[in-house]
């Protein structure tokens, strides 16, 4: 870990590269990214492992979900006076000893606590991981610095997910999670050695930020986001059958069209990033029009297989203009909580997938097909961006240079 306090002269340079530090907070959201996603690859696996159902099975992944909404508002506010840069570094060594866990789990239900365990620290590594990220790149470059760490979780869709489960097909589930362990210690060495020093917010106390979530405004932006950012949810989460039964896309092409999405994802997250230093308000805006925009086209041509993969490409560009957007709006509603804020965010787009996952599992055991889920998308999309438009007020955004400087 750096021996000083981030200097703001040396580390916002206007050029080409990427600090190592940024790169750091990168490995640990892919880290996280590769673990979150690969287990609906190894679920087969997982279940014939266990002797249990694929429904069965499929309480793992709900149980890190849960994890997640649970663990992001309590870990924030319990460790409101601890270092940023400390916290990171205990978030990434407890994640990573929960796949471990994981891996040695002997029945479901040791893999379920082992799952729940791995989901509390997620959401507060990329709260606190945004606070770090911009107090490295500069208050006007935080949508850069978060569209970093974001990256790398959006590049695990594309790489690290297929890696794990190549790996949980041919060396066994449990190798997965190992392996996904291991990774976390690497980024654990990594965020020590790169990391500069970042203290807690000034006058950050567990009674600040209980304070924060008295901010109905941030409780608005909360549900605007669990219920918006579903739309995309309605469509990842079902996107396999939706690929082969309404756009005759074979199951050995499926693998394409995950990659689509993760790459769609990735272009999207660098490109929000840029605008988010622009505007927070504009960044979701644009996110919420052109997510709606994206699941319109998919609704009305998904029966053509070419251009089922270029919708699926949009929607998962669009849509995370919606989430980087999201992130900053409620870091913004929160000033005096930051960490808490962004937290908040990845505990909103986990319910936004248990929304869309079981919204869209009624659409279709009503039986109106698979492309009925884009409609779906746009109702609950459109449902959000109303929310944010009637609760979001217009902010400036978080000065966290000054906060440091004023420690």
């Amino acid at each position: 870990m750096n021996s000083g306090p981030v200097a703001p002269a040396q580390t916002r340079s206007a050029g080409p590269k990427i600090p190592f530090s940024l790169l750091a907070l990168a490995l640990g959201g892919f880290t996280i990214g590769t673990t979150e996603f690969a287990t609906m690859g190894i679920l087969t696996n997982i279940a014939s492992g266990l002797g249990v159902s694929i429904p069965a099975a499929g309480n793992a992944i709900t149980a890190y979900a849960l994890g997640v909404v649970i663990g992001a508002p309590i870990i924030a506010v319990l460790s409101a006076r601890m270092s940023r840069t400390t916290l990171i570094v205990w978030l990434m060594g407890a994640y990573s000893v929960a796949n471990l866990l994981s891996a040695y789990a002997q029945t479901l239900e040791m893999l379920m606590l082992g799952r729940f365990l791995a989901g509390l620290p997620h959401g507060v590594f990329f709260g606190v991981g945004a606070v770090i990220g911009t107090a490295i790149a500069g208050a006007n470059r935080r949508g850069y610095a978060m569209s970093i760490m974001l990256g790398g979780l959006t590049i695990a869709n594309v790489v690290g997910v297929p890696i794990s489960s190549w790996v949980g097909e041919n060396l066994g589930w449990r190798a997965a999670f190992i392996a996904v362990g291991v990774l976390g210690f690497i980024t654990l060495m990594a965020l020590l050695l790169a990391l500069p020093k970042v203290p807690a917010e000034p006058g950050a106390t567990v009674g600040t930020e209980l304070k924060a979530l008295k901010n109905g405004r941030l409780w608005g932006v909360f549900i605007a986001c669990g219920i918006g950012f579903g739309g995309m949810f309605t469509i990842y989460s079902y996107v396999k059958p939706m690929a082969m039964e309404e756009a005759s896309i074979s199951v050995e092409f499926v693998p394409v069209i995950l990659a689509v999405f993760g790459i769609g994802m990735t272009v999207g997250i660098f490109f929000s990033g840029r605008m988010m230093d622009i505007s927070v308000k504009r960044t979701v805006y644009v996110g919420f029009f052109t997510t709606i925009g994206a699941l319109i086209f998919l609704g009305l041509v998904g029966h053509n297989s070419y251009l089922f993969v270029f919708g699926i490409f949009l929607v998962g560009l669009t849509s995370q203009f919606l989430a980087l957007g999201l992130q900053g709006l409620l870091m913004d509603l929160s000033p005096t909580a930051p960490s808490l804020g962004a937290a908040l965010c990845h505990s909103a787009l986990n319910t936004a997938n248990a929304n869309g996952a079981f919204l869209g599992g009624i659409v279709i055991t009503w039986g109106f097909g698979y492309l009925a889920l884009a409609w779906l998308g746009v109702i609950l999309t459109v449902i959000g961006m109303v929310l944010v438009h009637l609760v979001a007020p217009k902010r400036r955004p978080l000065d966290i240079e000054q906060l440091i400087q004023d420690s």
